[in-house]
């Protein structure tokens, strides 16, 4: 059974930071580009960002250039979201989707997960 599940959500304080990890079981992400989405109460889902399989970083959201990065841990099957500066406008549900390309839209990605919630709030 092909899974991504996506945990580390919660709730922080604005200029709080957090770790999103997105653990895959029946594939290997290795072999696979996998992307962060977001989706705002009352707002379409929109791409955040990106790690292919060379290991490039593409963003889609230039808001968050230079607070999120990106990372692989192969060992662990488990991709990372590093989230600082957070902002009270990074409120979303974050969810992980692989799929063999870093594609430039939400449509056509091969697996996702169900998402974990971040509210950032005081």
């Amino acid at each position: 059974q092909v899974q991504l599940v996506e945990s580390g959500g919660g709730l922080v304080q604005p200029g709080g930071s957090l770790r999103l990890s997105c653990a895959a079981s029946g594939f290997t992400l290795e072999n696979y580009g996998i992307g962060w989405f977001r989706q705002a109460p009352g707002k379409e889902r929109e791409g955040v960002l990106c790690i292919s399989r060379s290991d490039l970083s593409i963003y889609y959201v230039e808001s968050v250039s230079g607070r999120f990065t990106i990372s692989r841990d192969n060992a662990k099957n488990t991709v990372y979201l590093q989230m600082n500066n957070l902002k009270p406008e990074d409120t979303a549900v974050y969810s992980c989707a692989a799929d063999a390309l870093c594609r430039p839209h939400t449509r056509g990605w091969d697996y996702w997960g169900q998402g974990t919630p971040v509210t950032v709030s005081s």
